[in-house]
């Protein structure tokens, strides 16, 4: 009797930690979607006159949702070494405003579209990738956030976009440039694309 007592408690001590994990990238990533989604239907930030207070708010649910150092850092894969700790600050702040120079018109200009969140997938043991749809009238387009577990928190570090990986898309464009120049000129290419040359 004793040793099927041992053993429940063994199995309740294995499946706990597991619940307590279980749809945690999933209510993460809906959750601060979700408060996106509240502040382009705010009625109160319609027109013109909304749209800079909109960037305000979203850049703030951003900065909170995404992991704009692991992002930077696995944009750039083995480049990331060949910058050093200023030049990576500087790289990632620079591709922060790339991003959302790139995506912000996009998303104020949401005409309310639905978003479908359908499952989580895990990718390692402190990764995972959330599966959403947008659901627009022409087309259904897939984006998945793939979420990194930090300090207790989920963060996004990657968006896939109808297969396009955000990651491997900017890799690609950085690693042309690393090839034959130096950081320096990587930083002023970015420079130059985000109005800060």
């Amino acid at each position: 009797m004793r040793k099927q007592g041992i053993a429940l408690t063994l199995i309740i001590l294995l499946i706990v930690p597991l619940s307590v994990h279980a749809g945690a990238p999933l209510d993460s990533v809906k959750g601060n979607i979700n408060k996106v989604l509240d502040v382009l239907r705010d009625p109160a930030l319609k027109g013109e006159s909304g749209k800079k207070t909109k960037r305000q708010k979203i850049r703030s649910i951003s900065d909170k949702m995404f992991d704009y150092s692991e992002l930077s850092r696995r944009t750039l894969g083995q480049d990331w070494k060949k910058l050093n700790p200023a030049q990576q600050n500087e790289f990632t702040d620079l591709y922060k405003s790339l991003l959302e120079d790139a995506y912000a018109d996009k998303i104020i200009n949401y005409t309310d579209e639905k978003v479908a969140f359908s499952k989580e997938n895990q990718l390692s043991e402190k990764t995972f990738e959330v599966q959403t749809t947008i659901l627009t009238k022409k087309a259904d387009i897939p984006i998945y956030y793939r979420v990194i577990q930090k300090d207790g928190e989920w963060k996004v570090y990657d968006v896939v976009i109808e297969g396009v990986s955000l990651i491997n898309n900017y890799r690609n464009q950085f690693r042309e440039i690393l090839m034959n120049k130096s950081p320096e000129v990587l930083l002023d290419t970015l420079k130059k694309k985000v109005g800060k040359a």
